[in-house]
């Protein structure tokens, strides 16, 4: 049975943004089995330099990259460039972290022999791409992956092949190999047969839990094989004693809201003194009905754009309404302004008398509220999940968040500052259902190349002294 034709409209109008048929994984995985070796073979300093090429051909198409990140994913354009520039700058971080994480390094030998530390490419490696950042997170894996001399087949969302296509393009444009980078579009079963395909070495994923814990299912009997995974959060961000009650209801709406609250990073729940919280949610109210939903290109700026598509908008309104139905009380709705299309206004709900809040990740703008009696029931709510990405506290004194830092489940552990926004010159990543130990970012080294270790002399000298008989 023929492929059905895939097809990227723009959240926000509705409009058709990019059509084509799905590609054939054995076809692209054979195109990049054949170009890695020549690749790898490559000085490192040639590779730096085409990467560095990379970067000034994005630099060069930026406005025209961020107008159609834009459209394909509804995000505001001002947001859009924020994202081509963690593109480009991403070069530069991946050459530091490659010298600081996999360099070539002498150490001791024995007897006089010289020993050294050396990294290997894996080979092929496959990437799946998120819609929520198409640009930025592939590209997180993709670029330390050329770099330690890998091949890659990357694989965006079904809901972004556009922007996949053009990050492709710009490889190609600035020298890397087209075999060395290859375009797979394509939706979940071409995602699952490039994951289990036998001629790659390894896979990069970004995504869902759900999808993740299937990765890590099929992968567990391939242990040669390398699985990065970095998946979701049901982030917590505790509000304590804040002295500046507007700072920490900004904090609080950059967290939950940036993006459509369509980031792994983005606050899920609001957790908050019983009694001494109203202020803080008055305010946060406040922020929320000042907040400009629109288009991408709209005038002025809006701070969030929709969804990414109807059939997300509507999950979220169902998830809205459990939570309504199981005892939740609404404080801004989960409302639908444009019919028929994904723009959602950000929603805050009070979610203590729920008793069996479901432990999601609700990808979407949509704040619960816990109301506890003291810190240490804080501290327990806020771990009350089987993930483990991000979290914050926002306001309380230095030894609090101490006690705070020491206490929280998360990889991402912050103070007065949103759980967003994680820095691409610092590892990323999570424990829980939030990752497999495998942190992107600027430890993505690690999971692209493997340590050699070799003892070395250039002439053969041995004898054994003990357990010989008398020749």
């Amino acid at each position: 049975m023929a492929s059905a034709e895939l097809i990227s409209t723009e959240p926000a109008t509705g409009a058709t943004v990019w059509r084509g048929m799905p590609g054939d994984v054995d076809a692209e995985v054979a195109a990049a089995r054949g170009g890695w070796a020549e690749w790898a073979s490559r000085p490192l300093t040639v590779r730096i330099e085409t990467l560095r090429r990379f970067a000034n051909t994005v630099r060069g198409k930026a406005e025209a990259f961020a107008d159609l990140l834009a459209r394909e994913t509804g995000k505001p354009l001002w947001e859009a460039r924020t994202e081509i520039d963690a593109v480009i700058n991403k070069v530069e971080i991946s050459i530091s972290a490659y010298s600081e994480r996999t360099a070539h390094r002498k150490l001791e030998g024995a007897m006089g022999a010289r020993a050294a530390l050396r990294h290997k490419p894996h080979g092929v490696l496959g990437v799946l791409g998120p819609y929520n950042f198409p640009a930025h997170l592939p590209n997180g894996h993709i670029v330390p992956a050329l770099l330690a001399g890998n091949a890659v087949v990357f694989k965006p969302s079904e809901k972004t092949p556009a922007t996949g296509q053009m990050l492709v393009q710009c490889y190609h444009d600035a020298g890397v190999p087209e075999a060395v980078v290859r375009f797979l579009p394509g939706g979940v079963d071409e995602g699952k047969a490039l994951a289990g395909h036998p001629d790659i070495d390894g896979l990069l994923f970004t995504g869902s839990a759900r999808a993740g814990l299937a990765l890590n299912r099929q992968f567990a009997e391939t242990p040669n094989k390398i699985l990065a995974l970095e998946m979701g959060g049901n982030n917590p961000i505790i509000a304590w004693d804040a002295a500046d009650i507007h700072s920490a209801a900004v904090l609080i709406v950059q967290s939950a809201y940036m993006t459509a609250g369509q980031r792994c990073t983005a606050a899920r729940r609001l957790i908050v003194r019983d009694g001494a919280h109203q202020p803080l949610v008055d305010e946060i109210g406040k922020l929320i009905d000042r907040l400009i939903l629109g288009e991408p290109h709209s005038d002025p700026a809006p701070f969030l754009g929709p969804v990414i598509d109807n059939r997300t908008a509507d999950g979220l309104s169902e998830a809205f309404l459990s939570l309504m139905m199981k005892g939740g009380r609404p404080i801004k709705h989960l409302e639908r302004p444009i019919e028929g299309r994904p723009f959602l206004k950000p929603a805050l709900i009070d979610v203590t008398d729920v008793a069996d809040r479901p432990d999601e990740e609700m990808f979407g703008p949509i704040l619960q509220i816990i109301r506890v009696p003291d810190f240490e029931a804080a501290l327990i709510e806020a771990n009350n999940t089987r993930y483990g990405l991000s979290a914050s506290l926002i306001g309380g004194s230095p030894q609090l968040y101490d006690q705070f830092w020491a206490n929280i489940r998360a990889g991402i552990v912050n103070w007065n500052r949103p759980t967003n926004g994680a820095s691409s010159a610092a590892p990323f990543g999570g424990i829980g259902l939030s990752g497999n130990h495998r942190p992107s970012a600027y430890y993505a080294a690690d999971y692209c190349a493997y340590p050699v270790v070799s003892a070395e002399t250039e002439q053969a000298r041995a004898s054994i002294g003990v357990g010989l008989r008398d020749a």
